[in-house]
C-alpha cells in the first residue's frame, strides 16, 4: 500500500465520513421504525401477516431474508441486529479497521433493511425506502477512514442525489398545474400527509410567500441539481441549495427520514475543505485500496451505467412515473414527490363504543393516533424524521375507500378486541379497561383554523363531517364475521 498523492482526492476524505455517519443516523431510525411498527403491522398476527405474503409471491420477486423465518422473533432480531450495525457506523467502529469490514457492516445494513422492504407491501411502499436502499449499497463501496475516498463512489451518490431531486421537479413541472403557477403551497401545508407545529404559521403566511415558495422549489430541483457535476467551488454550492431547501420542508412538514437523507445525499458534493472550518478532525495518512477493491468500485460504476438507462428513459419521458424500481434490489430507480397537490383535506376518524344496541344517542368515543389530525384542538405534532407507518396510511384511505385498503378492515377487527400490538400504534385508548361492542369510522373534511378561530377557541382546525366510511360493526356481527375468516384474520 502506498501513501495517496492526490489532494483531489484527499479532499473528499471528510466528506465521506460525514456522509456515512449522516446514513448511519438515518438507518438508525429506520430500524427503530421497524422494531416498534413491524409485527403490529405486519407481523404473524400483524394487519397485513407476512406468513400470507410470501405464500402467494416467489422469493425472485421479493428477495427477503424473512423467507427462510416469517416468525414475530425473526423480524424484532433484525431490527435489533440492523440497529446495533447502525451503531457501528454512527461510533466510527464500521470503518476504523478494514475496508472490507467497512463492507461487510454496510452490506449487513442493507440486507437486513430490504428484507423488511421487500416484504413490506403497502407500508413500505414509500419512495424513501428505494433512496435509503440505494444509498446503502453504495456505501458499501466507500472504504475504511484511512483509505483514499473512492471518487467514483462519491460521483454515483451525486448521481443518486441529482435523480432523488430532478426526478422530483420534473413530476411537478409536468403534473399538478398548481405548480406551474405557483399556487401549489396555498393548499399544501395544509393537506400535506402530516403536518408539523409550523405548517399552520407557513399556511396562515402572507400569499406571496407561498408564490416565492413554489418558485425556489422549481430553482432547487430543477437547476440546482446541475451543479452537482460541476467543478468545485460550484458543486459544493449546490449541495449546501439543497441542504437548505431541504432543511425548509424539514421545517414544514412530516415527510418521515426523506428531506434528512436527500440532506446527507447532498453532503456528497461538499469539498471537505469546507467541511474541515466547521468540524475539526485530523485526517490520518490515506493509503490506496486494494486492487481487488479498485475492481469491486468499477463493476459497481459499470452496474449503475447499465441500470440507469430506464431511470433516464422515464425522467425524459412526458408519462414519468414517480417512485419506480426497476428490480427487486432496489437499485437505481427513480423517483419523484407530490406531482399532485390535493385541495381538501380529509380525515378517517375511527369511533368506538361499549353501547350494546346502537340508537341515535350512542356515545361514540374516538381513537386519537400519534401524528395524524383528530382532536381539531390539538396542535399537529413534530414526528420527522419517524416515520408513523400506520399514520401515512389512514392518509391514503381518506382519500379513497377501505375497499382499496383490506388492512383497514383487519385493523377495526383488532380495535373490537383491543389488540394491545395495534394500540400501541396509536396515541389513546378510548376503551382501556375492556374492549368497545362496536366500532366505525367516520369522514370529516379538515381545514386549518383561521387566525381569528385560533385565538377564539385555541383550536388547530375546523372539521365539517362529510358522510359515513365504514360502517359500525361488531364481532357479534356474522357477516363481518366471515369477512374476517375468509381472510384468515379471525
Amino acid at each position: 500500500m502506498v501513501c495517496i498523492k492526490y489532494d483531489a482526492v484527499s479532499n473528499y476524505w471528510l466528506t465521506r465520513l460525514v456522509f456515512q455517519r449522516g446514513l448511519g443516523l438515518v438507518y438508525l431510525v429506520a430500524f427503530l421504525c421497524a422494531l416498534n411498527q413491524f409485527r403490529p403491522l405486519l407481523g404473524e398476527r400483524g394487519l397485513l401477516p407476512v406468513p400470507s405474503f410470501i405464500r402467494q409471491v416467489p422469493f425472485s420477486k421479493a428477495p427477503s431474508l424473512f423467507y427462510l423465518a416469517p416468525k414475530d422473533w425473526a423480524f424484532s432480531a433484525a431490527a435489533w441486529a440492523g440497529i446495533l450495525l447502525s451503531a457501528l457506523v454512527i461510533t466510527g467502529l464500521a470503518d476504523r479497521y478494514t475496508s472490507w469490514l467497512n463492507a461487510l457492516v454496510w452490506f449487513g445494513i442493507w440486507l437486513l433493511y430490504i428484507s423488511f422492504v421487500n416484504v413490506g407491501q403497502t407500508f413500505y411502499a414509500f419512495g424513501w425506502e428505494s433512496i435509503l436502499l440505494e444509498a446503502g449499497f453504495l456505501a458499501i463501496f466507500l472504504g475504511a477512514r484511512h483509505v483514499e475516498p473512492p471518487l467514483i463512489v462519491i460521483w454515483l451518490l451525486r448521481w443518486l442525489a441529482f435523480r432523488v431531486m430532478f426526478g422530483a421537479g420534473l413530476i411537478k413541472l409536468r403534473g399538478d398545474p398548481c405548480w406551474r403557477n405557483l399556487t401549489c403551497l396555498d393548499y399544501h401545508y395544509e393537506t400535506q400527509p402530516m403536518p408539523n407545529p409550523l405548517s399552520w404559521y407557513l399556511h396562515t403566511a402572507p400569499e406571496w410567500t407561498h408564490k416565492a415558495g413554489v418558485a425556489f422549489n422549481h430553482f432547487a430541483e430543477l437547476l440546482v441539481p446541475f451543479l452537482y457535476f460541476l467543478p468545485q467551488p460550484l458543486a459544493t454550492i449546490g449541495g449546501l441549495i439543497t441542504i437548505v431547501f431541504q432543511g425548509s420542508i424539514f421545517l414544514s412538514g412530516n415527510l418521515s427520514w426523506l428531506n434528512v437523507l436527500t440532506m446527507v445525499l447532498a453532503v456528497s458534493t461538499v469539498d471537505g475543505r469546507y467541511l474541515a472550518a466547521v468540524i475539526p478532525t485530523r485526517q490520518p495518512i490515506l493509503t490506496v485500496p486494494a486492487v481487488g477493491y479498485r475492481a469491486a468500485v468499477i463493476a459497481l460504476a459499470l452496474l449503475v451505467v447499465a441500470l440507469s438507462i430506464q431511470p433516464v428513459r422515464n425522467m425524459l419521458s412526458p408519462r414519468q412515473v414517480m417512485n419506480t424500481s426497476y428490480n427487486p434490489f432496489h437499485l437505481v430507480g427513480t423517483y419523484g414527490a407530490f406531482g399532485g397537490i390535493t385541495r381538501q383535506r380529509y380525515e378517517v376518524v375511527v369511533q368506538g363504543t361499549d353501547d350494546d344496541v346502537l340508537t341515535p344517542s350512542t356515545r361514540w368515543k374516538e381513537y386519537e393516533f400519534k401524528g395524524k389530525p383528530t382532536d381539531p384542538s390539538r396542535m399537529p405534532p413534530q414526528i420527522a424524521p419517524y416515520h408513523l407507518r400506520l399514520d401515512w396510511l389512514m392518509w391514503f384511505a381518506a382519500m379513497s375507500t377501505y375497499y382499496q385498503h383490506p388492512w383497514f378492515v383487519n385493523m377495526m377487527a383488532k380495535l373490537l378486541a383491543n389488540d394491545q400490538p395495534l394500540l400501541g400504534l396509536l396515541k389513546t385508548n378510548p376503551f382501556p379497561e375492556h374492549p368497545p361492542k362496536y366500532v366505525r369510522a367516520e369522514l370529516y373534511e379538515y381545514h386549518f383554523a383561521n387566525p381569528e378561530t385560533r385565538r377564539k377557541t385555541g383550536q388547530w382546525w375546523v372539521r365539517t363531517p362529510a358522510g359515513s366510511y365504514f360502517p359500525a360493526v361488531s364481532l357479534d356481527d356474522p357477516a363481518f364475521r366471515q369477512i374476517l375468516q375468509r381472510k384468515g384474520w379471525l
